[in-house]
């Protein structure tokens, strides 16, 4: 441990699983960078639907990672540990990370960051690593999107929803959205949807239907299953794909298997968390690539909703489940230690 670096941080633990007054201030050791890794002292962190099921007691940590909520960050890296080139210390990065983001310092991957360039806020930063992998992977790389096609995208003003429209937009896709009131079917549209549709009020099917004069989408990225695989299975065209990425209408669905057959659909899903370093350094390096250049440049930019304080992480996970946001909800961590 570098000797300009304090023996113990301010953190948010999960001190029992429930709602989001669970969430506690304590003091915990700064922790050290293994081989491979980085110690990163946090600007800010993301807030992600992820971490208020951790919170819940409903997704458990993968075995190794930091049993406090928090999957992306931003921050300079200040500690290395053996075999990281020396020339990382002292980066500004966002980063993807498997834990341990509600706290003043992270160990992360030096391989699963991307360099935060001028112009891009530490805020900013915090609120792109999770939907960022998330979105390329599930609708580029699993969902074979290509431009000139459609995608539908279930909860259009979230920080995914918000993020898989642009960058569909940037990359030449129509978009559709779904969202629950009629002003977050305006702000999705201001963010870039072709079409947005009020799921409380229009039947979302028969209203692709009418947007593609019949033929249906080619894409879905959903995030609720249940009760919608089917529909959405209707909402698509011949050879159409559809990509789960979360359960929140339940995690069993039940489908007409002999339509789809014809229709010559297909369905994937995949979670990110517990996939290989290996893998999700290989993602961020095609997101180096591809993507990156579109934030350095400032065309791409993530939508924020709000920051709170990092001690009124409860306030930040009562947002984010009463569905009031649109975009991105971080931490500010910088400021703690003044606290």
């Amino acid at each position: 441990m570098d000797i300009d670096l304090p023996r113990e941080m301010n953190v948010i633990v999960i001190s029992e699983p429930g709602g989001p007054e669970v969430l506690k201030r304590e003091r915990r050791a700064v922790p050290q960078p293994g081989a491979g890794e980085v110690l990163v002292r946090v600007s800010h962190a993301g807030v992600n639907r992820p971490d208020c099921l951790q919170r819940a007691g409903s997704y458990p940590p993968p075995k190794g990672a930091s049993d406090l909520p928090g999957l992306e960050i931003s921050g300079e890296i200040v500690a290395l540990g053996e075999g990281v080139d020396p020339g990382e210390k002292g980066k500004r990065i966002c980063a993807l990370v498997n834990g341990g983001g509600y706290a003043e310092y992270c160990i992360a991957r030096p391989e699963h960051g991307l360099p935060v360039p001028e112009g891009l806020s530490m805020a900013e930063a915090a609120a792109m690593p999770e939907t960022l992998f998330t979105v390329w992977h599930n609708v580029f790389q699993r969902g074979y999107a290509r431009d000139g096609e459609t995608i539908l995208i279930h909860g259009g003003t979230s920080g995914i929803g918000t993020m898989a429209t642009m960058l569909a937009k940037a990359f030449g896709l129509q978009v559709i959205t779904t969202c629950g009131s009629d002003e977050k079917c305006a702000a999705s549209l201001k963010v870039g949807a072709d079409l947005s549709i009020n799921y409380k009020a229009q039947d979302f099917v028969e209203e692709v239907k009418d947007f593609t004069q019949g033929n249906g989408v080619q894409l879905v990225l959903d995030v609720v299953a249940g009760s919608y695989t089917q529909r959405n299975l209707d909402a698509l065209g011949e050879d159409g794909r559809l990509v789960v990425i979360a359960v929140l209408g339940g995690p069993v669905s039940e489908i007409n298997v002999a339509k789809m057959m014809v229709r010559r659909q297909s369905i994937t899903g995949s979670t990110l968390r517990p996939r290989s370093n290996v893998f999700k350094g290989m993602l961020a390096d095609e997101l180096f690539r591809e993507v990156w250049p579109m934030v350095e440049s400032g065309e791409l930019r993530p939508v924020m909703d709000q920051t709170f304080a990092m001690a009124d992480a409860a306030g930040a996970h009562a947002r984010m489940e009463a569905g009031e946001h649109v975009g991105k909800i971080v931490l500010d961590v910088s400021g703690e230690s003044d606290r």
